[in-house]
């Protein structure tokens, strides 16, 4: 991250404050909802830079910070499935994670690929390969796991497609619902599958 030092304080650059501002914004409330100007007020960065770091406009800058977000997910992901030898318990770690963030959040923070995807990747090509981008990266850190584990190739695929595909879709109801059944029945069942 590029920083710059003045008066012994470190300041973000302002092409980083607007990623991570936008990161924020679009998990919590989706593409159409984030405005430019939003985006500049909550970066606390000049609006005259935005379009000089991103002269796509929003759509770039929206890519950046999916891929920021993507990339920070999967480092989560990767460490709390090494942290334990037990395939269940490092399962079950990372949906207790992704609830506790989410209940941390009072349910308004979703996942930050699907809250954008769901919205924008019919419009977007570049905002659906993006996606399909990270939520390959996800893929591979949990098909890793389950080759680790024993699993074939294509079993340890097959099942990375489950519990990357049935986590999402219980962080979307719980969010929904504002409740965390969803995601403790989707962690009970990945857990009892790989007992």
């Amino acid at each position: 991250m590029a920083e710059s030092r003045h008066s012994g304080t470190v300041r973000r650059s302002s092409r980083d404050a607007f990623i991570d501002a936008a990161g924020r914004l679009l998990r919590r409330q989706g593409y159409a909802a984030t405005g430019l100007n939003e985006l500049v007020a909550s970066s606390g960065a000049p609006k005259g830079s935005l379009y000089f770091h991103f002269p796509g406009g929003k759509e770039e800058l929206a890519l950046a910070a999916m891929e920021r977000s993507g990339e920070r997910l999967r480092g989560a992901i990767a460490a709390i499935l090494t942290s334990t030898e037990d395939l269940g318990g490092a399962l079950g770690g990372l949906v207790d994670a992704l609830a506790a963030g989410l209940q941390s959040s009072d349910y308004e923070d979703g996942c930050p690929i699907a809250t954008v995807t769901l919205e924008a990747a019919g419009d977007s090509p570049a905002v659906r390969a993006t996606a399909a981008s990270v939520f390959e990266s996800w893929l591979a850190e949990l098909e890793a796991r389950l080759l680790r584990a024993g699993l074939s190739a294509p079993l340890a695929r097959r099942r990375a497609l489950l519990v990357l595909s049935a986590i999402e879709g219980a962080l979307i109801v719980a969010r929904a619902k504002r409740d965390l059944a969803p995601l403790h029945a989707v962690r009970e069942e990945l857990v009892g599958l790989c007992a």
